[in-house]
């Protein structure tokens, strides 16, 4: 088991701990590289390689079967291996899969089955960056400053998220789709270069004999069962992520083809939708405060899900302003909502999970929660060629809407404060 650096010490602040802050700059960077690949793809699949309902479906389904498939032995693994560098391999991987769409574009052969092949390659190793990457932030910083330091990470990614979409889609009025994949391969090139300047104390995991890989991915789903509060936190996850999944894979074709508001309306979308995450990420540790931690997980999660009812009124307000600022409006609230659920809830596993355990406990939950989400992607587009765009929309609003019920019966609205130790 990694024991605390000498640099983490409780009394100081995360802003001035050297190996934070090259994880704080690679991830700003890295993620700011994601937000322009994420515009690109859609925009190249409907755009230019004319997909449909059914094709968004596939490919968001491809790049989010990892970790249905492999989600749980990935956790069982990374427990077994140093975490910091399974990330910087994983980097790797993705920076190379990326680098493939513009070569593939520019001579001249790329076609609609290789987004769907480089995505799942993309998802294998998101798979095990994020499981080890979530492992990692307790084993960085102390546990009194895990909040904070998702805070200030989950900020950063918001604020990429503003302005990544909105930069891809100025950059797409002077530069091709493509492109945009080499910007997210320059990403990953440099949150992999960041992490070996991260100094821990991280050491090889003990391995111990006779304990098989099936026990050790026992033992973690064990865990995650036997909690009750991260157990309601599952449900209502994975429950809003199947429906949002349904929801959000016909976005591109509401935007770009039933609106018509083009690759720079799509950018700003997304853009003015994540000023809500960054204030959510901001404003959490206030709210708290004053809310308490408890209530702010269903208080968040239900401010998040009724936003999104603005989407499928925004087909009725037709091609416009009117439609553009309906869909920012949603994506704002729904953006504010998660992000303060997420910071809460993340927050709350990992300073009750033991170190020893935290990989597979994150693997088990990840396998769960976005384990569906590429059942939802099929079923959305396959639903919206079926029934329509407009009716499936309500279909996953519906659901969304009724995932908050496990976390909003339960006892959170009598928690002060969530669990900070294991119970």
């Amino acid at each position: 088991m990694a024991t605390h650096s000498l640099e983490q010490a409780a009394a100081v602040p995360l802003v001035r701990r050297p190996s934070f802050l090259a994880l704080w700059v690679g991830q700003g960077v890295s993620q700011l590289g994601v937000q322009l690949g994420q515009l690109a793809l859609p925009v190249l699949a409907v755009s230019l390689l004319g997909a449909r309902e059914a094709d968004l479906g596939v490919l968001n389904a491809a790049s989010m079967a990892a970790f249905l498939i492999v989600g749980l032995p990935a956790g069982a693994w990374v427990d077994r291996w140093l975490k910091r560098r399974t990330m910087i391999r994983a980097d790797l991987v993705r920076m190379a899969a990326m680098l493939a769409v513009p070569l593939l574009a520019w001579a001249g052969v790329l076609q609609m089955w290789h987004l769907i092949a480089i995505a799942a390659v993309v998802g294998v190793a998101t798979v095990f960056f994020d499981v080890a990457y979530q492992s990692y932030i307790p084993l960085l910083v102390d546990r009194e400053h895990v909040a904070d330091a998702n805070g200030k990470l989950e900020g950063t990614a918001q604020i990429s998220r503003l302005g990544g979409p909105a930069l891809g889609g100025f950059l797409l009025t002077i530069v091709s789709a493509p492109a945009l994949f080499a910007a997210e391969a320059g990403g990953y090139l440099v949150s992999a270069l960041c992490l070996t300047r991260v100094r821990d104390d991280e050491v090889m995991p003990e391995r111990v004999e006779g304990r098989s890989l099936a026990r050790e991915i026992r033992e973690g789903a064990a865990f995650v069962v036997g909690h009750p509060l991260i157990r309601r936190i599952v449900t209502t996850t994975a429950i809003a992520n199947l429906f949002s999944s349904i929801t959000y894979v016909l976005m591109p074709l509401v935007v770009l083809r039933d609106l018509d508001l083009g690759p720079a309306g799509f950018g700003a979308v997304l853009s003015l939708g994540s000023v809500g995450g960054v204030l959510g990420a901001i404003a959490t540790p206030w709210l708290a405060a004053r809310v308490g931690e408890g209530p702010l997980l269903p208080l968040g999660l239900m401010a998040g899900g009724s936003a999104v009812v603005l989407f499928p009124l925004s087909l009725a307000a037709g091609p416009g302003p009117l439609a553009l600022g309906m869909l920012a409006t949603g994506e704002f609230f729904m953006s504010l909502g998660v992000v303060v659920y997420n910071v809460m809830q993340v927050s709350m596993r990992q300073r009750v999970c033991p170190p020893r355990l935290l990989g597979r406990m994150n693997a088990s939950i990840r396998c769960v929660v976005w384990g569906v989400m590429p059942i939802g992607s099929l079923v959305g587009g396959w639903l919206g060629g079926l029934i329509g765009i407009g009716p499936t929309l309500w279909v996953g609003i519906g659901g969304m809407v009724a995932a908050c019920v496990p976390v909003a019966v339960g006892p959170f609205f009598r928690l002060r404060h969530l669990p900070d130790a294991e119970s």
